[in-house]
């Protein structure tokens, strides 16, 4: 009887060799695969040193086809913070207009649950029913306070609010980094963005285009729709049509009208064709849908009436 769990694959060196020594896996002599590739494997880094020279164009081609792999085979859903925290539903684009973040509780709410709970006499947080901060001494305060717990939402937030010098601080960019950077590691995706943003435009730091992309190619795979949309720009840019149109319909059928007016222009002077557009139409149709609701309709007219 196998002692082997169930759902684990078996891992056997045997009927394999060193690429480079010829030497046959076995109980004892365990081969491990090229990191980069995974093409071919060795009994030990000596003979991954010596057959470099030789693999390294087979090698470097596969690595960039396993990363385009997952570049485009990733990040078709939008992340949990695109999401109302009350009613579920994917927010609207561009989520700055058409959301609120509560510093209270670090939660993103629709403008269709916040004017549902005004209608209901609720004017405290919609979300954990806090009493909103009064100035901005007591917002900074609560904000503060969920940094020191290390909340990656707070530290995003406060990165933000140093970018734009809001709240009393001093606009200090360096600062803003700093804090979108330890956003990062501890799992934003938007600050991921926001690095993006700042490394390709030089702001803040000193301008390095591939890091920027690197970061918004690493935003994209996790689903953020503007990363996604800036990489087809940046292919698009560089006159790789089908590498832009693949990036803009992924960001185009989760909701993002941008990608959808980028894929018209490419079909419009043929960079894409008949059958991507209607794809591409269908799918930013189907995600617009999703994202309505009778109370985000209902917010909508008031704000338009006034």
């Amino acid at each position: 009887m196998s002692c082997v769990p169930i759902g684990v694959p078996v891992v056997d060196d045997r009927n394999e060799a060193c690429a480079n020594c010829g030497k046959q896996g076995s109980d004892i002599v365990k081969l491990k695969s090229c990191t980069a590739c995974r093409l071919v494997k060795y009994c030990g880094v000596d003979c991954q040193r010596a057959h470099r020279k030789q693999h390294k164009k087979a090698c470097k081609q596969r690595a960039a086809e396993l990363k385009d792999e997952q570049l485009y085979s990733q990040g078709h859903e939008r992340p949990e913070e695109h999401f109302c925290s009350i009613c579920t539903l994917p927010i609207p684009f561009p989520m700055g207009e058409n959301s609120l973040f509560n510093a209270c509780c670090m939660k993103t709410v629709c403008k269709g649950c916040d004017f549902a709970a005004k209608k209901r006499g609720m004017n405290d947080c919609a979300f954990c029913r806090t009493r909103y901060p009064g100035n901005n001494e007591e917002m900074l305060s609560m904000i503060q306070a969920r940094v020191a717990k290390k909340d990656p939402e707070a530290i995003l937030f406060l990165g933000h609010k140093y970018c734009f010098g809001e709240l009393g601080l001093q606009k200090d960019m360096r600062m803003a980094i700093e804090l979108w950077t330890e956003a990062a590691e501890l799992g934003s995706i938007e600050a991921l963005y926001n690095l993006g943003v700042s490394y390709e435009s030089g702001k803040g730091v000193q301008k390095d285009m591939a890091k920027g992309i690197d970061f918004w190619r690493k935003a994209a795979i996790q689903g953020d729709v503007e990363s996604r949309h800036n990489l087809g720009c940046i292919e698009g840019g560089k006159g790789n049509y089908d590498r832009a149109v693949n990036h803009w319909l992924i960001s185009a059928k989760m909701g993002y009208e941008g990608s959808l007016e980028m894929i018209k222009t490419a079909f419009m002077t043929g960079a894409a064709t008949k059958e991507q557009y209607t794809e591409a139409l269908k799918g930013y149709q189907d995600a617009v849908e999703e994202m309505k609701s009778p109370d985000r309709e209902e917010a909508r007219a008031v704000h338009n009436n006034i």
